[in-house]
């Protein structure tokens, strides 16, 4: 615990901390403390009323799988039983055909294919194989 929490929390500390304050000091430091007690009861109350709220629509969504018919396990087994979702494939930019007849694509994403960096070279822009 850090000193100050120490000395907060210890009536003796406390008031050998706060001797040299005056009246109205005090009350000032008493006013702060109380706002700071009402917002974090203000707070517990909200926290409080969320958890009910939750346990509320718990209880309903249990009430209307026992309508159903249906337990957590089915749940469980529902979301197992979900295909996997099949990765989308990047579609093709370019496209050249080879001096021996085949076709080659490309996505423009990664290094470029060995035909392409060819044709490149031998001056040819890549705008020219765009799909």
């Amino acid at each position: 615990m850090s000193e100050f929490l120490a000395i907060l929390t210890h009536g003796r500390r406390l008031q050998g901390a706060v001797k040299d304050l005056s009246v109205t000091e005090l009350e000032v430091v008493a006013e702060k403390l109380n706002k700071i007690i009402e917002l974090k009861k203000s707070k517990e109350f909200e926290l409080q009323q969320q958890e009910l709220v939750k346990q509320a629509k718990l209880t309903d969504i249990l009430k209307q799988m026992q309508e159903a018919g249906l337990a957590v396990t089915d749940l469980h087994q529902a979301q197992d039983n979900k295909p996997a979702k099949a990765p989308q494939k990047r579609p093709m930019k370019y496209k050249i055909k080879a001096q021996d007849g085949q076709e080659h694509l490309w996505t423009g994403i990664g290094r470029m294919p060995k035909v392409f960096a060819q044709a490149i070279a031998a001056g040819k822009s890549l705008k020219q194989f765009t799909i």
